[in-house]
């Protein structure tokens, strides 16, 4: 076989788990007993759909009386501002002091801020009534409840009373050996393969070697490696809208570390291998004559070995008939894949 250089796409093999794209755990602001649940279990929710009705009684007395502050605070604010204005007009014709012109001044400034100040309560009133209604903060999946109407709840309390997961896509987290990046980065810096970079494909297999219909893409390597592992993290996006993958489970991530511009592919056959472990090919040189050529294999491309050293484009590489040859024979070569002349 005559090797021809190509460009050949690197890819790995890795063990990952899936994740949810964004996790919520819903908990409440306001203190009160669960009156009624608004919501299935294990259903679709989307962001600022209602999920719990808190009683809210005392809080809903609460906004009323702030609000009947707030309409007191103006009536006040009104009185003073016409005794300000009265005043105003008396000091001028020095029907009244200057200090009583002022003190009348400075309690039309006060019932302002007392105003600003009810509509401040009323509007704090408003939020925390608002909170008896605890809604969903995302759009995803929600698992089960874990309280029930009639059941007392706190305010920031730390036990979630449900989670939300959205689930499309989802994140696919894979963990890669620092020693394999390493030599994947020195390759790059060699010009040797020219990187995928970020956004590239991810392949995903689920158990039982079944691919996944739709490929992921990669979004996030991490910065900082494992030191009980030697690894760190690489997250991929996955669509998702069937929801066939769920957080938890298992799967291979298939990643494309990169292209080989020139890269030389040559058939396992053709590659034999010593007793401690070298690599080499027997070739066909000048004049027929066969010559034994040690090789440095880089890795394994299904029924082909990828090559780093050793041989080139043009180099004619014996993949049938080894047995029957030996090096400084002189053979007759014939191209794989074709049909020798008949003699």
């Amino acid at each position: 076989m005559t090797l021809r250089s190509a460009p050949v796409t690197l890819v790995r093999e890795l063990p990952g788990r899936t994740s949810a794209y964004r996790i919520a755990e819903v908990r409440p602001q306001a203190t009160g007993i669960v009156k009624e649940r608004l919501f299935t279990e294990g259903a679709l929710v989307h962001a600022g759909q209602p999920l719990f009705q808190l009683d809210d009684s005392i809080y809903r007395a609460q906004f009323q009386s702030s609000s009947a502050g707030l309409a007191r605070a103006q009536a006040a604010a009104e009185v003073s501002r016409l005794a300000a204005a009265r005043a105003a007009e008396l000091v001028k014709t020095h029907a009244i002091s200057t200090q009583d012109n002022d003190n009348a001044q400075a309690v039309s400034q006060q019932a302002i801020a007392e105003v600003a100040a009810a509509k401040a309560a009323l509007e704090a009133s408003r939020v925390t009534l608002g909170y008896t209604r605890i809604t969903a903060p995302i759009t995803g999946r929600i698992g089960r409840s874990f309280v029930t109407p009639g059941a007392l709840v706190t305010a920031n309390q730390d036990a979630a009373i449900a989670t939300i997961q959205q689930l499309d896509p989802l994140y696919v987290e894979v963990s890669q050996a620092s020693s394999e990046w390493l030599t994947l980065k020195a390759e790059i810096d060699a010009g040797r393969l020219h990187s995928a970079g970020a956004g590239t494909r991810v392949g995903i297999v689920l158990d039982g070697g079944v691919r996944y219909p739709q490929d992921g893409k990669l979004e996030f390597s991490d910065v900082t490696v494992d030191t009980s592992t030697g690894t760190f993290v690489i997250k991929a996006t996955v669509p998702n809208a069937a929801g066939t993958l769920l957080p938890g489970m298992f799967v291979r991530a298939i990643l494309d570390e990169g292209t080989r511009p020139a890269g030389i592919l040559v058939p396992q056959v053709g590659i034999a291998r010593d007793p401690r472990g070298g690599a080499s090919a027997l070739v066909v040189g000048a004049g027929n004559k066969v010559e034994s050529r040690t090789v440095v294999l880089s890795r394994e491309m299904r029924d082909q070995w990828l090559i780093d050293d050793g041989l080139k484009a043009g180099d004619r590489v014996i993949v049938e008939g080894l047995q029957k040859v030996k090096p400084g024979a002189e053979v007759q070569p014939i191209e794989a894949g074709t049909t020798p002349a008949a003699h």
